[in-house]
């Protein structure tokens, strides 16, 4: 899986919202495999152990959602 340029190109929102839910997401995927949960580890493997366009992917194509909390 390539990072989802046509997507970002797209993308019209706040960028810095957009980036901070890929990092963040891309912190999650990465403490998953670490942790070896089987449910992940097959999507990660297919990105050749690639989480941030995966998890680039997953936040650009709505895949999870995210919002941001107030302080």
């Amino acid at each position: 899986m390539i990072f989802p340029l046509e997507e970002l190109i797209q993308y019209e929102k706040n960028m810095y919202e957009i980036t901070a839910a890929a990092t963040r997401r891309s912190f999650q995927l990465s403490m998953l495999h670490a942790a070896n949960d089987h449910s992940i580890k097959p999507w990660i493997e297919e990105n050749d152990g690639k989480v941030v366009p995966l998890a680039a992917r997953e936040v650009f194509t709505e895949i999870i959602e995210f919002r941001l909390e107030s302080e």
